[in-house]
């Protein structure tokens, strides 16, 4: 059985790290390379998926940070929010006293004399 690092297709980078150019449909010299190739594939899906977790748990953490501030934030554009509604609640009050003598002075039309005011 051929070694790995004796395969044409085995290449180790600067700084150790292991390089391997076998495809498993052409360039597969041996039956055990292909157990060899399916273990590295799974150790570095095993390895990608490790820096997945790690990843996400360090979002985790900084959204659990975050949090407070954010709690904070919206209490404060609530209070906001409330304090424009008291400020423009006079605004509504006239409104409300438009449509109440909008609504007198339909009431009072239709009390007059269909002819007209000027007729006798």
């Amino acid at each position: 059985m051929i070694q790995c690092s004796e395969c044409e297709f085995f290449m180790r980078g600067p700084a150790g790290q292991l390089a391997f150019k076998c495809d498993p449909f052409g360039t597969i010299k041996e039956p055990e390379c292909l157990v060899k190739w399916q273990l590295l594939r799974t150790s570095e899906m095993t390895q990608k998926l490790d820096r997945l977790v790690a990843a996400y748990e360090a979002t985790m953490e900084i959204y659990k940070r975050l949090q407070p501030l954010q709690e904070k934030m919206f209490r404060h554009m609530e209070q906001e929010i409330e304090e424009n509604e008291e400020a423009d609640s006079w605004k509504q009050g006239l409104d409300e006293e438009r449509d109440d003598d909008a609504d007198d002075e339909d009431e009072e039309d239709e009390e007059q004399d269909p002819r007209g005011p000027y007729t006798s």
